[in-house]
């Protein structure tokens, strides 16, 4: 955080400075990036707050370097005494400086990725960039798989990812917009064709930024609503995604012509997006059937601008003379022109009425009156129709070109998108619906529901769906829970008519523990009228029913329920009218919450495979719906990594994986780097189906799995005993992290809690996973798995070999073993150890820590055992440079952190109120969260 200038207030830039600026090597463009953007910072921090703020900034940097490098105990409590003598009035703006200088390195680091992509698409004759489609299509071809074969493969494959509605984003927003307006001013640096005065006023743009970022509020000041939290995901759609997911289904195309050129290529909707904002009503009051409608009328708002937009411009594009060009009978009739009149550009007059049918859709919508007699759209189909009526007739006109360049764009974005922008799921926790029967059954004289047996509750149910006739008269008066229940199962049905089959077609079922559960869905379903039986006796159904298996006892359970469910003869035939397809969701925050890490893992790879033979069994084909979060211990890391790693089993079909929080700012805040990180997805799944197991390889993986299922054992019993069983943790863990301030953040619209207990059990995994991650310990990402190891190395120590073996060759293991060495170092006992002073009792905190660092040490010594490495991260050197940069300008925050809270608490005890100023702990949250990259 120095600053530019050759004057002491730094701010003009030298001819000097602007000239060094001018860099070739790619690396050295990064440090050029970092080193522009940490200039300006300082100048900002001069000009916004005065010399004594910058140096008092600066006087912390030095101190947390000198920490880092020498980490003796005189250096840390020099540290502690740098942080204690920042005045307090100084401390937000000290803290705002080192946040801030964390969002302009990832944003440098974003630039950079672009960058290097650019780069090596440049480098002629280069192999093709790792998790790029090229790179997937090559190795598939190599692997002896043929044009039919391929095409088979994209018909049966595909990912949809699906934006949650808890996000973990701690950044705004409007924050969010500043870093894309400074990313696109990056990205000109680059240019060597922009002069010394552009270069100048370059700068002069960004310093701009960096004083708008400087004084707007970084933490928001009131809590998201749901609506919000609709509106931000939109903006990723909007802003990125219309355009780019058609962009990677025609580079699909390309690269599959390219290397198959004896077959024309048209590639299925492979990859689309789905959205649960607006549907996730699981533990969020504020979600009601009235406000579902609401968002799926801002999905189609938001389609609707974005047609019009496109079609504005195909006219523009479109001015083709009827004399010169010609236009085809097809779409001269489509006119309904009077007489035998041919307009001199038919096909802007052919725009023009498509845009006028829009503009009739869209009020017709909205329950307004159009002028004229303009025909709205019925759905998409019929504005696909539109459109490729003028595909063809530029295909038979020699305007192939233009079909290619303007139309077959928009084919794709109609194709992906539709009317509904994304789908919506529906989530419910499975207690509201036994609930909503229980008063149902009551109001029909059928008894009480909720006491019966789970086999009684299964023999009601199914014979209440083999009863055409519907369960309760809608004249009945029923209990406002029981009512809004019904409602939301009318709005699925009154949308799916006004804005398409595909704008909702799941719902989730949270906390699914038996059959029952999946039938009270369907009934309430058919009480909807989204389940009917026909004359001929088949079904109708048009909402799939997808159970959510979360804890360990969950997955546990899950093959038996799939099974009993299969041979329910109505359940069996709703799944029929399906499409013989069901979909089922698995939960990595809850498992991993329950079990640790290791167990989490291992529980959710061996379900997916017994269900998967329970499946077949029945003729079902399967979609496994991956409920991941941002954070290492809630599945997080590499979206490759983590679709290599699954069973093959589950990777022969479609596949699911909720994208959350921070991950989605991330990866989609960017087009360059949406497209990097959709292409790596696509050629993850693509690469996953070549794993087809043989004999042997059976074989190997029964021999490994015996050894997991050991290893998880005792990883299980060494977690629990030590969070659940343990009755110092949950002091330690309400005292030595954030957690009573982070509810206080605004991530989301969503309560931390599901219900208002102090319990682990009752807190939602997102808090619980943030707070470990802001203390520097990362406890839910690793505990348990050192011990289960050590045991099993120290009883059998040649297991060693084959541990080494696993790592080398088994994708489920090595993710797993990626992951933990990620999270020990993001994980630092050294800035832990200061959130054990937040403790109250000095001996409990001290054999809780004493335990979890024994743990730390024990899991870095056995990670190394089995990669061979020197070093945690030492395959992965750039990122483990990047963390060893990053610790000093994140322990500044820590240390903060630790003062404040304590200074927090102290203040909250004396006062007995909660109300108390707490701007500066979020603050470093906030920072911390850039720093570490890493929210929940």
């Amino acid at each position: 955080m120095q600053r530019s200038g050759d004057d002491k207030t730094g701010r003009e830039e030298s001819e000097g400075f602007i000239e060094e600026n001018r860099v070739t090597d790619s690396e050295s463009a990064l440090r050029r990036d970092i080193r522009i953007l940490g200039n300006l910072l300082g100048d900002v921090i001069v000009s916004q707050c005065g010399q004594e703020i910058f140096d008092q900034v600066e006087n912390v940097r030095a101190a947390a370097k000198d920490l880092r490098k020498l980490g003796t105990e005189a250096c840390r409590e020099k540290f502690r005494e740098t942080i204690r003598e920042i005045p307090a009035l100084h401390r937000q703006e000290v803290i705002r400086a080192f946040a801030l200088y964390f969002q302009l390195v990832n944003l440098a680091e974003q630039s950079h990725r672009i960058r290097r992509k650019r780069e090596h698409e440049l480098t002629t004759g280069s192999r093709p960039q790792r998790g790029s489609l090229l790179s997937a299509f090559t190795k598939m071809q190599r692997h002896g798989i043929d044009a039919d074969e391929m095409q088979s493969l994209i018909h049966q494959l595909g990912v949809e990812l699906v934006l949650t509605a808890h996000p973990t984003e701690a950044m705004r927003r409007t924050v969010l917009d500043k870093h894309h307006r400074m990313a696109l001013i990056l990205e000109k640096f680059d240019d060597p064709s922009v002069t010394t005065r552009e270069m100048k006023s370059l700068t002069r743009e960004l310093k701009a930024e960096i004083v708008s970022l400087w004084q707007t509020r970084n933490v928001r000041k009131e809590r998201l609503t749901v609506l919000d939290e609709v509106r931000n995901g939109l903006y990723f759609l909007d802003e990125v995604l219309f355009d780019v997911l058609p962009a990677i289904h025609m580079e699909m195309e390309e690269q599959l012509q390219a290397l198959y050129p004896e077959q024309e290529w048209e590639v299925p909707t492979f990859l689309r997006f789905g959205s649960w904002m607006g549907g996730d009503r699981d533990g969020n009051p504020y979600v009601k059937a009235d406000l579902t409608f609401q968002t799926l009328v801002l999905h189609f708002d938001l389609a609707m601008r974005k047609y019009e937009e496109e079609i504005r411009s195909l006219g523009q594009d479109l001015s083709q003379s009827y004399e010169r060009a010609g236009a085809s009978l097809e779409l001269i009739q489509s006119l309904e022109l009077d007489g035998d009149y041919v307009p001199d550009e038919p096909y802007r007059a052919k725009v023009d009425q498509i845009l006028e049918r829009l503009q009739a859709t869209q009020a017709r919508f909205h329950g307004e009156v159009s002028v004229g007699l303009v025909k709205s759209y019925e759905g998409p189909g019929e504005f696909l129709a539109d459109i490729r009526l003028l595909e063809r007739s530029l295909h038979a006109h020699k305007a192939q070109e233009i079909a290619e360049v303007k139309v077959r764009p928009l084919i794709r974005q109609i194709e992906l998108f539709g009317f509904h922008m994304a789908t919506l799921d529906i989530r419910q926790h499975s207690e509201v619906h036994e609930a909503a029967l229980e008063e149902l059954f009551r109001r029909a004289r059928l008894g009480g529901y909720a006491d019966q047996s789970e086999d009684e509750k299964i023999r009601l149910l199914t014979g209440l769906l083999e009863d055409r006739r519907p369960l309760c008269s809608p004249h009945v008066v029923v209990g406002e829970q029981t009512q809004e229940t019904l409602d939301v199962f009318h709005t699925v049905r009154k949308s799916q008519q006004l804005f398409g089959a595909d704008c909702i077609q799941n719902y989730l079922i949270s906390m699914a523990q038996g059959v029952s559960d999946l039938l009270e869905v369907l009934l309430l379903s058919k009480e909807a009228g989204l389940f009917q039986w026909n004359e001929d006796g088949s079904v109708t159904s048009s909402l799939n029913i997808v159970p959510l298996f979360e804890t360990i006892e969950d997955l546990r359970d899950a093959p038996a329920i799939v099974d009993v469910i299969f041979r329910n003869p109505v359940y069996r035939e709703h799944v029929k009218a399906r499409g013989d397809l069901q979909e089922i969701m698995l939960g990595y925050s809850d498992s991993n919450k329950d079990g640790g890490y290791l167990t989490s893992n291992w529980e959710l790879y061996k379900s997916q495979k017994a269900i998967h033979q329970v499946a077949e069994q029945y003729g079902v084909k399967l979609k496994f719906f991956h409920g991941r979060g941002g954070a290492l211990g809630r599945g997080g890391g590499p979206i490759e990594r983590s679709i290599l790693a699954q069973p093959p089993e589950a990777m022969q079909g479609k596949v699911k994986i909720t994208e959350q929080g921070e991950v989605i700012s991330q990866r989609y805040s960017h087009p360059g780097i949406a497209m990097r990180s959709l292409e790596s997805a696509v050629s993850s799944v693509l690469l996953a189906s070549l794993n087809v197991q043989t004999t042997y390889m059976r074989d190997t993986e029964r021999r490994w799995s015996e050894m997991m299922e050991q290893l998880s054992q005792a990883s299980f019993e060494a977690y629990q005993n030590f969070v659940y069983r343990n009755e110092d943790f949950l002091p330690y863990f309400q005292q030595a992290t954030p957690i009573d301030v982070i509810g206080e953040l605004n991530l989301g619209s969503r309560p931390a809690k599901r219900k208002n207990s102090p319990r682990i059990q009752d807190l939602r995994a997102i808090p619980w996973v943030f707070s470990w991650t802001q203390n520097r310990h990362l406890l839910p990402a690793w505990f348990g798995f050192g011990k289960a190891m050590s045991s099993e190395l120290k009883r059998n120590p040649e297991s060693l070999r084959e541990f080494r073996r696993m790592y080398q060759f088994w994708p489920f293991f090595q993710a797993m073993i990626d992951n933990i060495q990620m999270a020990l170092a993001k994980a630092d006992m050294l800035i832990a150890a200061e959130y054990v002073r937040l403790v109250e009792d000095p001996e409990l905190a001290s054999r809780v820590f004493g335990k979890i660092q024994e743990e730390y040490e024990r899991t870095k010594r056995v990670v190394l055992e089995i990669t061979g490495e020197r070093g945690i991260l030492a395959n992965a050197p750039v990122i483990q440079e990047s963390i060893r940069l990053r610790n000093p300008y994140v322990d500044p925050l820590s240390y903060l952190q630790v003062l404040l809270l304590e200074e927090l608490r102290d203040a909250r005890r004396e006062s007995g109120e909660s109300a108390e100023d707490i701007d500066d702990v979020l603050l470093t949250i906030n920072g911390i969260s850039s720093g570490l990259r890493n929210t929940g």
